[in-house]
């Protein structure tokens, strides 16, 4: 017998922004905030860079975004860029004005109804992860959150290998838009679904998926297509 190219998997890993947040709904205002107090402390003076660098970086750690977007920025700004954004986001949120991408609260309903394990792994902050996740009523859906900022990894590769672990998940799917998320999952031997909806990174950011959905409801397709794992394996 022909094994299947793709099984129903235990579990599935999310990335966060880009994926299942519309990262843009609350980054940008934060972002020209976080410039105009950096400029009114003293801590920057020349004009806000670009809103592209920043967006270019999503996925990354957030110390290596400020090398990306303000290369000449001090450490001193570097550290405060972090407080900032992070209390800022977080101000955002609570301000009710974000957005999940369409169809992303049903499908994880439906994954969850289906017995599916359901994680986020993503490079943000602690807060800001948790912060989307109950802005927008999805705590009960996740049996995990893991970011880099409450972990200390140093790559996504090794944050989906510390939830592997410590869940001890034999067969999930990562799911993501970016490199990191594509890189994450090939090295964890896990199949890759590249979100090709965002639209942040370059033309062969999701290079080496194992599939591209454009929309996050074409997930449950792709789920319910795959041939259910034999017992015991």
């Amino acid at each position: 017998m022909i094994e299947s190219k793709r099984t129903r998997p235990e579990a599935m890993i999310f990335d966060m922004d880009g994926t299942l947040f519309q990262t843009e709904s609350v980054l940008l205002p934060a972002y020209h905030k976080l410039f105009d107090t950096l400029r009114s402390e003293g801590l920057y003076t020349a004009p806000t860079p670009p809103q592209e660098r920043l967006l270019g970086s999503l996925g990354m750690l957030l110390e290596d975004i400020w090398k990306v977007v303000m290369p000449d920025g001090s450490e001193q700004a570097h550290a405060r860029a972090n407080e900032l954004l992070l209390q800022l986001e977080l101000e955002g949120l609570a301000g009710g004005e974000t957005s999940l991408y369409p169809e992303v609260k049903e499908t994880l309903e439906a994954l969850h109804a289906r017995g599916v394990k359901l994680y986020v792994a993503s490079n943000g902050l602690e807060h800001y992860i948790s912060g989307i996740v109950e802005t927008h009523g999805l705590a009960g859906l996740f049996d995990g959150l893991y970011s880099a900022g409450k972990h200390g990894t140093r790559s996504k590769v090794d944050l989906v290998r510390l939830l592997l672990e410590e869940n001890g998940v034999k067969s999930a799917w990562m799911v993501g838009d970016r490199s990191s998320d594509v890189e994450a999952g090939k090295k964890n031997g896990l199949c890759v679904i590249g979100c090709a909806y965002a639209g942040f990174g370059k033309d062969d950011e999701l290079k080496g998926s194992d599939e591209l959905i454009s929309s996050f409801a074409e997930l449950m397709r792709l789920y319910e297509q795959a041939d259910a794992a034999l017992p015991g394996t």
